[in-house]
């Protein structure tokens, strides 16, 4: 696991002559720094005339960085807001040279800090270690102190270790098939879990064929490589909940498609496709390492998706781990298969609730961009909400999808239990429905095909992997756990 390349640590005082991001909320000039009078009369215009929310000021020793926050309806748009600035900030502190930060504010709330600090801890990632100019582009921040007397070190380390894993999972999905196969997918993800004080199993070829995963099995049938099934467990003393929380988490490694391929320039970006299991992994490594009371375990089945050999194709009728047979019309509608025997293993856990995580559909993309995740709950409608509430605080916003019986009518075959697809129809809704067949449990399904993976750089979320999931599920289980 490579470490977070900015460094976040707790002061009490701040260095007048260090580089400092100063936030106001209260659209005022800030008493704590002494500003000359051309200064102030070009933040005043700054500010009040041109409307900026941000406002850098060049002392050559130094930069100060002024951040006006516009009034926002909610405060979870206020923090975005603010995430989004201090990615600015980042980016200028990089294209400068500057190699440290502070964050202050006065009469400024904790969670504003804590969002500043946040958006330029995501801002600062980057994927380029392949890159032959790799040391000469590195970014040049490395430190920032965030200096207040309201906040304590049990934030900073919060914000630090789910900023890592978020960035562990971008790491995770940007690596290409090539360098990440299945196998080496599984133990680089046992690795990291073990040493955050996890428990890792891999389960191999010869015991997922015991276990008669049928889904897995077909969709590996095209690969030289075995598929993998890695079980993931944090199990502390006392947790509050007496039967776990399972996370699934698609492990895809590459999808051409199969026999059902892929048109060419759809096949550039599916190293993507195993974004969900990496979510998970991530999560489970942010409740480790903060020692959350929860017990949580995470299901990652795993495979690339080819179309040599004798590979499965369409019109084959497979078995899958309870005994449901599937007729394959679509060998590009693999997650699910290899998701369904995830969900019917999570079934010997007795689970207090299941979260799904996949890169299912192209139709939850088309349905809502990657603003969003699409979701759908069956039987877990608390939860659900808790969710969604969490969703907001960080900004990874659901958009709940109906489970209604009649889309189940999309699946049925006339010569077997069950189709992986249901038409042209409602499809990441159909997908859904697949997915809850193999459900006993309160279950959510989370479709990130849109915002797991961007082709364009959005703010802190940047270009490739973002890591979507991890900061919203540790905060539900945070919240959950009342930590």
């Amino acid at each position: 696991m490579r470490t977070i390349s900015t460094t976040l640590k707790l002061t009490n005082r701040f260095s007048p002559q260090g580089n400092i991001i100063y936030i106001t909320t209260e659209n005022t000039l800030p008493s704590q720094l002494v500003l000359s009078e051309d200064e102030e009369n070009y933040v005043n215009q700054q500010k009040n005339v041109l409307k900026n929310e941000l406002i850098m000021l060049n002392r050559y020793s130094h930069w100060i960085y002024l951040l006006f926050p516009k009034s926002a309806k909610s405060e979870y748009v206020l923090l975005e807001n603010l995430r989004k600035l201090a990615a600015k900030v980042g980016d200028h502190a990089n294209q400068n040279g500057l190699t440290s930060l502070q964050i202050t504010g006065e009469e400024t709330n904790t969670a504003c800090i804590l969002a500043v600090a946040e958006g330029i801890l995501l801002n600062n990632y980057q994927f380029i270690q392949y890159r032959s100019d790799a040391e000469a582009k590195i970014n040049s921040l490395t430190e920032i102190s965030v200096v207040s007397d309201k906040l304590d070190q049990n934030d900073i380390t919060r914000i630090s270790v789910t900023s890592q894993a978020t960035l562990w999972a971008r790491d995770l999905v940007n690596e290409p098939v090539n360098k990440l196969n299945a196998i080496e997918l599984a133990e680089k993800i046992s690795e990291t879990i073990r040493a955050a004080g996890g428990k890792a199993e891999v389960l191999n070829l010869q015991k997922i064929e015991a276990l008669k995963m049928g889904g897995l099995l077909a969709v590996n049938k095209g690969s030289i490589d075995p598929p993998t099934f890695t079980i993931l467990e944090w199990k502390p003393d006392h947790a509050v909940n007496p039967n776990p929380v399972v996370l699934v988490g698609k492990g895809v490694v590459y999808d051409s498609g199969g026999y059902s391929l892929k048109p060419g320039s759809s096949m550039e970006t599916m190293k993507c496709d195993m974004a969900g299991g990496a979510t998970v992994s991530a999560i489970v490594y942010a409740v480790a390492s903060l020692k959350l009371p929860i017990h949580l375990i995470a299901l990652i089945p795993a495979t690339d998706n080819r179309l040599v050999g004798n590979a499965y194709v369409p019109g084959d009728i497979i078995t899958m781990m309870d005994g449901t047979t599937v007729e394959v019309l679509n060998t590009d509608a693999e997650g699910r298969l290899i998701l369904a025997d995830a969900l019917s293993y999570a079934k010997k856990y007795n689970p207090m609730l299941v979260l799904n995580f996949a890169t299912l559909t192209g139709s939850a993309g088309r349905a809502i961009g990657a603003q969003g995740i699409v979701a759908m709950q069956s039987d877990a409608r608390d939860f659900y909400d808790s969710l969604a509430e969490s969703g907001h605080a960080v900004h990874e916003r659901l958009v709940e999808f109906p489970m209604w019986d009649e889309y189940k009518e999309q699946i049925k075959s006339k010569i077997a239990d069950l189709k992986n697809i249901g038409g042209t129809e409602a499809g990441a809704i159909t997908a859904g429905k697949f997915l809850e067949h193999f459900t006993n449990y309160p279950f959510i399904h989370f479709d990130i095909a849109s915002p797991a993976f961007l082709e364009k750089a959005d703010s802190y979320r940047g270009l490739g992997g973002t890591g979507i999931g991890v900061r919203l599920v540790f905060d539900f289980l945070k919240k959950f756990a009342s930590v």
